[in-house]
């Protein structure tokens, strides 16, 4: 990088970067193609069979999926992907009562601080209203201390384990194409 010149990254470019250290690590030899569309199914048929959430709760974190990861050129959002019935689906599986707790207590909490600041629940808030929330519940992520905050970190952890594992993140965001055939082996090491 030359004297003066900034990169910045943008928040959807640091979460894929993270992404791609997670998935790289869980991929393993041997994973092919199918990978995200099996877990888009598991999703799928698991949140049809069994579910956690409310309808009204389950919109929600919909509604918070979207803002963390949005729609934008380069692929759909979390939306798209089914990442709220994908996490409702592993939270009507949870062993720990302890998780479920958690999450009907972190959106409840929300939709305080949406009433706080707004006078409307979260879902019936502007979309900078809806934003300022998030913001607000965000601002301390690399150290939470508040409940909202504490909860924010599980939400966030869950939206791209589930946005990132699907076959939209996977092969859209992502572009991964599988594994392919090497003609030869291309050294990269410097010594």
């Amino acid at each position: 990088m030359a004297d003066g010149e900034e990169t910045e990254l943008s928040r959807r470019d640091v979460i894929k970067l993270g992404a791609a250290v997670t998935l790289a690590a869980s991929l393993g030899v041997g994973v092919g193609d199918s990978l995200g569309a099996q877990s888009s199914a598991a999703a799928a048929s698991g949140a049809a069979s069994q579910t956690f959430f409310t309808p009204d709760e389950l919109a929600l974190v919909d509604e918070l999926s979207e803002l963390i990861i949005p729609t934008d050129d380069h692929s759909p959002g979390a939306r798209a992907a089914r990442v709220a019935a994908y996490i409702d689906s592993r939270l009507a599986e949870a062993w720990e009562e302890q998780d479920r707790t958690d999450w009907r207590e972190g959106l409840k909490r929300i939709d305080q601080l949406s009433q706080e600041s707004s006078g409307k629940p979260f879902m019936q808030s502007s979309a900078d209203q809806r934003l300022a929330v998030l913001t607000r519940i965000a601002r301390n992520e690399k150290e939470p201390r508040q409940p909202e905050e504490l909860f924010f970190a599980k939400l966030k952890s869950r939206v791209v384990d589930a946005y990132y594992t699907s076959e939209i993140g996977i092969k859209q965001e992502m572009e991964y194409k599988g594994n392919s055939y090497l003609t030869e082996f291309v050294r990269t090491d410097v010594s």
